[in-house]
């Protein structure tokens, strides 16, 4: 199935224009569902109504409106919109390139492929280029009538464009903890740290995956089935409360350092399936 282009236009990089797509570099793979009526499976089917008039209302008559602090709405029609002046409409426009250390992760928003639509050697100098800098792209681009700031960066030998959140559009932390003398002493920083680096490695995405999802699927296949929905046990509870923060650290460090050693024991073990395998073709063999 070949992804929908969601922007075209090209990034320029000083004098050099380089047209490019961009394409979702991401697919949220959640379980969805539909609305029904629990009595009967029907569907549930929404209408939209004018509330000044009662009367259902076309999606092309729809049009968006901007409530003022006094409660009146002003309507903004598509060539109100049109006619904003967007200068990154057509273009990534580059602001500046720094390290991508400074970014905050809290600002970074939807990746997006930047796929070349021309000539690919202008693409690949930007790409290389920005690859040996160590730096990333600080860019504005307008995306479905509103304009962004992203950062532009190499992965993998794609250019990805990655909106950001602006500054304002950020939260600052303010708690009433943040305020308070709070003493940690050496001895419990120490075993923090050797918690840490009982689970430090290197970062490998395969590792993880969805087990909601997965649970969540197997009830809906078991039910498509007429199969009996069978619920996992739960957790055992831990015993005891620990209180004493040293004491919670103590056990949470001997906890990793079992898990890592029974995880290698398990990528040790040779697998089974493979020896039934041989068993079972001697087995025929000597028949």
């Amino acid at each position: 199935m070949p992804v929908q282009t969601v922007w075209k236009g090209s990034i320029s990089f000083g004098l050099v224009s380089i047209p490019v797509r961009l394409v979702s570099a991401t697919q949220e793979k959640d379980v969805s569902f539909r609305q029904v009526h629990a009595a009967d499976g029907g569907r549930i089917r929404y209408k939209r109504v004018c509330e000044a008039g009662g009367h259902e209302v076309a999606y092309a008559d729809i049009a968006k409106g901007y409530e003022l602090p006094g409660g009146q709405l002003v309507v903004l029609t598509d060539e109100d919109f049109e006619d904003l002046p967007i200068a990154s409409s057509r273009s990534v426009e580059v602001l500046g390139f720094v390290p991508f250390s400074q970014i905050d992760p809290t600002s970074l928003n939807r990746a997006y492929y930047a796929e070349p639509t021309g000539d690919t050697k202008p693409y690949a100098l930007l790409r290389d280029s920005l690859e040996r800098s160590g730096r990333v792209g600080v860019v504005k681009v307008a995306l479905r009538n509103k304009e962004r700031l992203a950062v532009l960066r190499s992965f993998e030998g794609v250019l990805i464009v990655q909106t950001m959140l602006w500054p304002d559009e950020i939260r600052k932390p303010e708690f009433d903890f943040l305020g308070e003398d709070i003493e940690v002493r050496k001895q419990e920083m120490a075993m923090a740290e050797s918690y840490i680096d009982t689970l430090s490695g290197d970062f490998d995405p395969e590792e993880y995956h969805d087990e909601y999802r997965e649970a969540l699927l197997e009830v809906v296949n078991a039910k498509a089935e007429g199969a009996e929905v069978v619920t996992p046990p739960e957790a055992e509870p831990a015993e005891g409360k620990v209180v004493d923060l040293m004491e919670a650290l103590r056990r949470s460090v001997e906890e990793a350092k079992q898990s890592r050693a029974a995880g290698k024991a398990d990528e040790e073990k040779p697998a089974p399936a493979k020896k039934t395998a041989k068993k079972a073709a001697a087995k025929r063999k000597s028949a």
